[in-house]
């Protein structure tokens, strides 16, 4: 009797031994894979941070030096959305901002701080040049100036107002007609050309919309002015 209890009692602890061992090595064995899945999951989340590539101001492809502002504008599509202007990531217009209309779209810019002064746009289709004359004579010097058509910039620019738009720095401004796309970046008292300028002409066989061209989309760095 005695060894047959005996032997129960070996038996049983054998099974007890047995189940927690068995317990154990697959606790560990979920262990491991959780703590795999863990660190796999933070390697790829640390690659994709690095991958990711850098936002600069206002979306533009790469950052500006110092001592420059970035800038980003795009002209309106055909007469179904409006021109966008972001200076130093801040949005001056866009449609979203309802602060945009057909014709000359125009924001100006403090030359030596980036900070916004201005926004107003001139309907060259309806509308009458004249204020848009007394507009651009109005611009302090060392302003910097952003223009971007919509629907149709050119039908009531007269000889005088291109005249005062090429002494901002434009070389396209003579050229501009009928519901051709252009978006341009100068200022008051500049002394070259402005190397910041995109003109797309409207040509039945090459526009993008009936009626229209495609947008016209430019980025860059604007040096600060310097006193």
């Amino acid at each position: 009797m005695r060894i047959a209890g005996a032997a129960k009692l070996v038996v049983v602890i054998a099974i007890f031994l047995l189940t927690f061992y068995v317990i154990s090595q697959v606790f560990e064995i979920k262990m491991d894979a959780n703590l795999g899945h863990i660190f796999a999951r933070s390697a790829l989340d640390a690659a994709a941070r690095s991958t990711k590539p850098p936002r600069y101001k206002c979306g533009i492809s790469k950052a500006c030096p110092e001592k420059h502002f970035a800038f980003k504008m795009a002209s309106g599509a055909a007469n179904v959305v409006g021109p966008k202007i972001c200076v130093e990531d801040n949005v001056l217009m866009s449609g979203v901002k309802n602060n945009v209309g057909r014709g000359i779209n125009v924001a100006l810019v403090n030359g030596k701080t980036g900070e916004p002064i201005d926004t107003k746009f001139f309907d060259m289709w309806g509308g009458d040049v004249a204020p848009f004359i007394e507009f651009l004579k109005s611009i302090q010097d060392g302003t910097i100036v952003l223009m971007g058509t919509y629907d149709d910039g050119a039908t009531k620019l007269n000889e005088e107002a291109r005249k005062l738009i090429a002494e901002l720095g434009s070389t396209s401004i003579t050229n501009l007609g009928f519901r051709d796309n252009w978006v341009f970046c100068g200022g008051k008292g500049i002394k070259t050309k402005s190397p910041f300028e995109q003109h797309i002409k409207n040509n039945k066989d090459t526009n993008k919309y009936e009626g229209w061209p495609e947008v016209v989309e430019m980025e860059g760095c604007i040096p600060q002015k310097q006193d």
